[in-house]
Order: structure tokens, then sequence, then C-alpha cells
């Protein structure tokens, strides 16, 4: 091999368009290939008319320095520190998330409180086997009476399986914070602990603009939007060739992939073995529709993000876009954002535009937060493959399929679809740096 490898990257979400423009600051050749016309992903935004939303309540963490200082050189003071906590709607109320241990005692009221408290020290301090699943989990660190009240019933929502189903992957970094010293701290000495979850960061015009950055730093004229890639041409050790559309075939150099597994194990020429092709079938991704309604009101909530536990409401959450940045919403107006998980053999799946619209919008005027006389309009989006769903057990059909592809030498995986991993936009971006480090030193050893 002479020269400096291209990069065929197929997916235009943040993990692919962070490939690009790791490529391009190393001075290495790429095409990004996105089978829609518009780049991002599910982490886009979008508009309708001067309102602007986002396709989740998407907002970028401060976890990785690096990729923060980096998001924060592409979009200069466009990128701003938001300090706006999440709420859980509980009962008519609305309480703290993460869970804080004195909200509790005030939301529950002492006897309740007692007893969870009794089931978190006992939980705690019991010993065993480490939990392997997340309703095993989540009753460890939480006890029975709030993982039941807060946790189970929304995982088994977002993720469409019974909690003792999910792998505890599920939990990522978000379940922090209520234990024994916490406990301790917040209801008996009266310390209160400050939760990171509130604080972010976010583009002005919306978390698009990450993705739309990215695309500038890795040259539009290296992006072919429109260009689903249809067959992985391979000889069992390498993927030759890309065919596009159908039709249009190109040579294959390195190629990134953030497309779902089983995407990618059917666009295999020739197919993979049978025994490969049925571990796809123990996989699943999670769809979202998104509803959007436009309302006639300065502001509707205080909060980031407010969760939904309740099998009562079809939605996950609601987001209030203008909370992250002012811009999202004209003057005076605001908007609300509501993420309905489901499979695609869901009916709200099938469902038109207006039917889920008028579902939100029902649940929403049932608690009180809009009436009919101030909604403006509203929106509906699908968002496909949103979400992998860490099944128990799934891991290793995941390992397998991953084996298999691990054999083609000059493809790499990244993205949540692409790594089948639970992430946040910082994790996929430090895939996609990472992954171009690990390429260019590849080729460097074997010149």
């Amino acid at each position: 091999m002479s020269g400096p490898p291209h990069l065929s990257v197929l997916g235009g979400g943040p993990a692919g368009l962070a490939v690009g423009w790791a490529a391009r600051r190393r001075g290495l050749p790429v095409t990004l290939y996105e089978a829609s016309d518009r780049l991002g992903g599910n982490c886009t935004t979008l508009r309708s008319g001067a309102f602007r939303y986002d396709s989740g309540a998407h907002r970028l963490h401060d976890r990785d320095p690096e990729i923060t200082g980096e998001v924060r050189r592409l979009l200069g003071d466009d990128l701003r520190r938001v300090d706006v906590p999440s709420q859980i709607w509980d009962d008519g109320r609305l309480i703290r998330f993460p869970l804080s241990s004195a909200e509790l005692l005030a939301h529950l009221g002492p006897l309740p409180f007692g007893r969870a408290a009794l089931e978190v020290v006992r939980a705690r301090l019991s010993a065993g086997a480490p939990p392997q699943d997340f309703e095993a989990f989540a009753v460890r660190r939480y006890g029975r009476l709030i993982a039941e009240r807060f946790l189970l019933d929304y995982s088994a929502k977002l993720w469409g399986a019974p909690a003792a189903e999910l792998s505890t992957g599920i939990a990522g970094q978000r379940l922090s914070g209520l234990d024994l010293r916490t406990f301790v701290s917040e209801s008996v000495l009266g310390r209160s602990k400050a939760h990171v979850e509130g604080v972010f960061y976010y583009p002005r015009l919306g978390i698009g603009q990450i993705s739309e950055r990215l695309a500038d730093a890795c040259g539009r004229d290296a992006i072919r939007t429109g260009a689903p890639v249809t067959r992985l041409l391979h000889d069992g050790e390498r993927i030759r060739s890309l065919e596009i559309g159908g039709r249009a075939r190109c040579d294959a150099d390195e190629v990134v992939s953030s497309l779902p597994l089983g995407r990618m194990l059917e666009m295999l020429d020739p197919p993979p073995p049978p025994e490969v092709r049925c571990l796809a079938g123990a996989i699943r991704y999670r769809q979202v529709r998104l509803a959007v309604l436009f309302v006639d009101r300065p502001s509707l909530t205080e909060a980031a993000t407010v969760y939904f536990p309740h099998r009562r409401f079809p939605f996950t959450r609601v987001s209030e876009p203008r909370n992250r940045s002012p811009e999202m919403a004209p003057p005076g107006r605001t908007s609300l954002l509501a993420e309905i998980p489901c499979h695609e053999d869901d009916e709200i799946w099938r469902a038109d535009d207006g039917a889920v619209i008028d579902i939100v919008r029902a649940h929403l005027e049932a608690i009180g937060w809009v009436r009919p006389e101030e909604i403006l309009g509203g929106a509906a989006h699908r968002m496909a493959n949103a979400y992998p769903v860490l099944e128990v057990g799934c891991a290793r059909a995941v390992e397998g399929i991953h084996r298999y592809l691990a054999g083609f030498a000059n493809l790499w995986l990244v993205g949540r679809s692409g790594r089948f991993v639970y992430g946040w936009i910082h994790d996929m971006m430090r895939m996609g740096l990472d992954t171009v480090a690990e390429v260019a030193d590849r080729r460097r050893r074997e010149a």
C-alpha cells in the first residue's frame, strides 16, 4: 500500500462526521456517504417557521475535556454553558433528577421515605454476586420502592422490554448520587449534593450546529448526501468496493461504518455464513416518534428535560427547547418536544403525524401543561434506529457479529449503531477521533 489511506465513511451522524473531520485534520482523503438528504443522523435540529427543535433532548456533556475543547473551537461563542436541571413528573408534581434524598423526603413523606431509605441501606450493605440485569441493578442501588416508582417502568417504556430482560449497561452514568453517603449527608446532616446532570453545553441554534460545523470541518466537497451504500463487495479479507444507490461502484481503501449491524451484514457480497446472519436476529434497535407542540406562551417549565416514568404516558420525556437556548423559539412563545419510543411493528410507529400530535397534546392538556387555545400547531417525525436495545444476552450476538466483521482488515465500526453501544455525543466524537488515529497508525506500521 502506498500513499495516505482514503477513508470511505458510511453514515453522516455524529460519529461518521467526527471521522471525516479527524481525517481531514490529519490530511487524509475522505468521502462520506449519507443515505438521506440531511446530515446529523438522529442528532439534528429541525425547523418549523420561527421554531427550532432537536431530534430529541440532546446536549453535550463535559465529560471528555478534549472533545469539549474541540467543539468549543468549532462553534466559538455559539457554544454556551447551560445550568438547567432535569426533573421527573410523579404524582402530579415535579422532582429533581438525578434523585436527591432530600427532595424525595419532601415528595414521598416521612414514612414512605423511611421505608425507601431502609431499602437502600439494606441493598447497599447486602453481599452477593453483581447484578446481571437492570432490574436487579436498580433495586440493589435504590431499593425496591424507588426502583419500581421511578426506574423500572421508565426503562421498559424506553427500551421496549421488561427491566429484568435488560442489561445493566443501559444505566450508563445516569444512576448516580443516591447512595448511603448521599442519604447521610442530605437527610441526616442537611447537606445538599450538587448534581452535574443539569450542567451541560448547548449550541445557540440547536444541537444540529455541532453536526453542521463538523461537516464544514470535514469539507462539504467530501460529503455525498442522498447516497445510500447498497452493497459492500469483498474477497473475504477486505472490502474491495462499495455500491452506491444500487448502481455506481467505487473502490474501497479503508471503510468506516456507523450503520446498524444488521444492515452491514445484509450489504455484504458475498453474504456472511448462515450462523452469522442468524446473530442479527438476536439484536434490536429502538425507534422513536417525535411530536412537538408550538405554544403561545413565554414559558411552560423550568427544566431541561422532564421524565415521565409511568406507563400511562406513551412518551418517556418531554423537553422545552427554549430552556436550552432562547433562540429555539420566537419571543413570547415556546414549544414542547415529546419522545415516544417504539418498535417498527408498533401502531404508533405507523400512525400518521396528526394522530401522534393529538396523542401527545391530549396527555399534556390532561396534566394542565397546555390549554387548547394556546396551541399554535405541531409537527411529528420518525427517528429510526435511535437506540440499540441492550438486552440480557445480546452481548454474545454482538460479539459474534463484531468478531466476524473484524475479519475484514480494512473495516472499522463506530457510533451507537455500528458498535451497538449506548453513549452520548462526546462518546461518538471520541470514537471518530480514535478510529482515525488507529487507521493512520496501522498504515504507518505497514508502510
